[in-house]
């Protein structure tokens, strides 16, 4: 049986954690890694060090971010009387090119989970109360994905924010259940943030 050099090895292992790389997917990358030029792999290096370096999370919406406050926070032309609250990162980006939304987000990091010992403590939602607190915020769009858990985290941040007198609306139901937001199109999107409901 053919055994690659053992570095090439370690650096298959490492591709195999990502998400939705399984053994095979992390073994051709690493092949095709193996096959770059030395310049073309360390300036992949190099952009992955930058990415650790410079990116972090802003500390108001926990959005990824090379400044803090993030540019979408400290933007005046955002309405800042609406936030989304939203799961990952990546369902904030997939609003935000939807255009539909000039708000602003609350990344909570997750969604409630017990089977995964995910519990409130576990997602940014004291960061959330502490947030509206301030008393600007009018509305509170909750944009979780349309599955079991997604739901019970709507369910829950709604009987937490309610009695604050906020308007708190879920997005329509125009996204298929069981999907994620980041692989939605815009206009499902769009449509979505639309027609949200008070809960």
């Amino acid at each position: 049986m053919f055994k690659s050099a053992a570095s090439v090895e370690r650096l298959a292992n490492r591709l195999a954690r990502l998400p939705g790389i399984g053994r095979k997917s992390a073994a051709r990358l690493a092949f095709h890694i193996l096959k770059l030029s030395k310049d073309e792999a360390f300036e992949l290096a190099d952009t992955i060090r930058e990415v650790k370096e410079k990116v972090g999370f802003c500390s108001t919406c926990f959005n990824i971010s090379e400044t803090d406050p993030c540019d979408t926070c400290s933007d005046p032309k955002r309405q800042h009387n609406v936030i989304c609250v939203v799961e990952e990162t990546s369902d904030a980006a997939a609003i935000d090119k939807a255009e539909g939304f000039s708000g602003l987000f609350h990344v909570l990091g997750g969604r409630l989970s017990p089977l995964d010992g995910i519990g409130p403590d576990d997602l940014k939602i004291k960061e959330l109360l502490d947030r509206v607190k301030g008393g600007r915020v009018e509305e509170l769009i909750i944009a979780t994905n349309p599955n079991v858990e997604g739901e019970a985290t709507a369910i829950y941040l709604s009987k937490l924010l309610k009695p604050m007198g906020l308007k708190v609306t879920r997005i329509a139901r125009g996204l298929p259940v069981g999907s994620d937001l980041e692989f939605a199109d815009s206009v499902t999107l769009t449509r979505a943030l639309e027609g949200r409901q008070e809960l």
